[in-house]
């Protein structure tokens, strides 16, 4: 089975807020580890201060994870001011889809973006989004068994 993400970029920085908005986008649903901040490290580098504000003008913005952590899910909430779901099992969508509808949010309307293809973006295509793929935030330091199973997953995509 080959997914399609709707765009495949280098990072986060490289998505056209401003092209997203001329296509009718409303939201943007970003995963977490490794493509927000390092995994499981629980803060968010400056530089991603920077992007989610200027996401935050134009979007409404997400944050939807799959970590069950109790510890680090309290950790991210209380740094992160903008809606958090955590345990979202994706790529099922029912968390997700009764996360939009809470929030008045059709899928056609929003973008899911994410760092791996059988997850995040499988999960996007379900629901009915747009999707972004993006390499890890932390791809130049991550070992190189986490880069060759990056590897080995991104067989699954069809460029």
């Amino acid at each position: 089975m080959f997914i399609k993400p709707d765009y495949n970029l280098k990072s986060i920085y490289d998505i056209d807020l401003e092209e997203l908005q001329q296509q009718g986008i409303k939201a943007i649903l970003f995963d977490l580890d490794s493509t927000l901040m390092a995994s499981k490290s629980g803060f968010y580098t400056d530089e991603v201060y920077s992007f989610i504000k200027r996401v935050e003008e134009k979007f409404f913005m997400a944050v939807v994870s799959n970590n069950k952590n109790p510890e680090y899910i309290k950790k991210v909430s209380d740094l992160s001011h903008f809606p958090v779901l955590f345990e979202a099992c994706k790529p099922k969508t029912g968390k997700i889809r009764q996360f939009l509808n809470k929030h008045n949010i059709k899928p056609k309307d929003c973008v899911l973006v994410g760092d791996r293809p059988l997850t995040d973006i499988l999960c996007g295509k379900f629901l009915g989004c747009k999707t972004i793929l993006v390499d890890s935030i932390t791809a130049t330091t991550e070992s190189k068994l986490v880069r060759f199973v990056r590897a080995l997953e991104r067989l699954s995509i069809k460029k």
